[in-house]
């Protein structure tokens, strides 16, 4: 399935899915989002503001990151791979993950089967704990599915909730499957809604992106013509 279409279904399909989350308000339930109220003894902080500026200045340092590595996915893994993040070239990388429910990307930490999987891959090593990572096709990539990782890489790095491990598979169970979140404990609802937001964010910033530097309809021409995979 080509991104240019992934991109339309995933956004509407979080405009449609947030309407059906039915969230009890509490003052008592731990929230992790930046953007959440948090209350106090007769008093209330709104730190939606905050969460915002922090979120425009984690852009505005990947977006100076992008510039001066001219966009292009090979020189970019060269600075992912300076950072301490692990960068494996597959040649059969989207048959491997498939495997595993995985995409080509970036790989969030993992453990025990999934974990082994994995590091049997890419190291040839018995492992059942791995850290983040990113595992590319060792020909072309998407530039445009590609800078989609790296934001969550580059979000994951910064410590933004909703990308760890626990907050990506309530995110892929609530994609994937009928969206029913009627079994989750709260904390879990939170974890899900931060992992939303999380990736409603890389998305729109791919696509803004497609719109400052290339223009819009050529852009999503190229998505289209240079091919990809499903987010």
């Amino acid at each position: 399935m080509q991104l240019l279409k992934d991109i339309i279904y995933t956004v509407l399909s979080y405009q449609e899915k947030f309407l059906k989350l039915r969230l009890e308000k509490t003052l008592n339930a731990k929230q992790t989002s930046k953007r959440k109220k948090h209350f106090g003894v007769g008093c209330t902080i709104d730190l939606n503001t905050l969460a915002d500026e922090e979120k425009q200045k984690l852009e505005d340092e990947l977006t100076l990151i992008l510039k001066n590595y001219d966009f292009e996915p090979e020189k970019i893994l060269n600075y992912v791979k300076s950072q301490g993040t692990n960068v494996y070239r597959l040649k059969n990388s989207a048959k491997i993950l498939n495997s595993v429910g995985e995409n080509e990307g970036f790989i969030y930490p993992m453990f025990g089967a999934k974990a082994l999987y994995i590091s049997l891959a890419t190291e040839n090593k018995i492992k059942f704990k791995t850290d983040e990572m990113f595992i590319v096709p060792k020909d072309n990539i998407n530039k445009y599915y590609f800078i989609y990782h790296l934001y969550n890489w580059f979000a994951f790095k910064h410590g933004i909730s909703g990308l760890d491990s626990d907050a990506q598979k309530l995110l892929k169970n609530f994609l994937f499957s009928d969206g029913n979140t009627k079994e989750l404990q709260l904390d879990d609802i939170y974890k899900l809604k931060d992992a939303i937001k999380q990736d409603k964010s890389a998305i729109e910033f791919v696509i803004k992106l497609c719109r400052n530097f290339d223009g819009a309809k050529q852009a999503l021409n190229k998505i289209k013509t240079e091919g990809g995979a499903a987010l």
